[in-house]
């Protein structure tokens, strides 16, 4: 699978253990590799919700500080569907029945361990496709078109 990764200043500190936990996928890194300079998390939510609308991943994964700044700003893209978990279960359910694309974790608040586990359970899960889960998301995509001029 191709998985977009990016990081804003404070989420860089989980940046190994995400290119560790994604070793059997194609990533596609999006930056950044330092915490020396400022890097705001909506600019890095733009660059990877359109790496995966452009279809040159898959799905990804967005990190800052807490996650919350990451997930707000990814679902601000049409076709965006991300979250912040911080358990497992919602990190394959998220997928199953909502059809995420973007795991978004904080680095301030999931440790090394936990974080593998998260992105792992992600990466392997596949949405069921199932008639409500479906439903559910024409309504999301309704909901995006409407907005659109909000």
């Amino acid at each position: 699978m191709k998985v977009a990764v990016a990081f804003d200043h404070r989420g860089v500190h989980l940046r190994e253990t995400v290119f560790e936990a994604l070793a059997e996928h194609d990533i596609v890194d999006l930056g950044t590799d330092t915490d020396a300079v400022r890097i705001d998390y909506p600019d890095k939510a733009r660059e990877l919700g359109e790496a995966i609308l452009n279809g040159e991943a898959e799905r990804g994964l967005l990190v800052c500080g807490s996650g919350v700044g990451a997930s707000v700003a990814a679902c601000k893209l049409a076709g965006i569907r991300a979250a912040i978990c911080h358990d497992v279960y919602s990190a394959h359910q998220g997928v199953e029945h909502d059809d995420m694309n973007v795991l978004c974790l904080g680095s301030e608040v999931v440790g090394p361990s936990l974080a593998r586990d998260l992105i792992d359970t992600f990466v392997r899960a596949r949405f069921d496709g199932g008639e409500r889960y479906v439903r559910r998301l024409k309504k999301i995509e309704e909901m995006e078109r409407a907005m659109t001029n909000a």
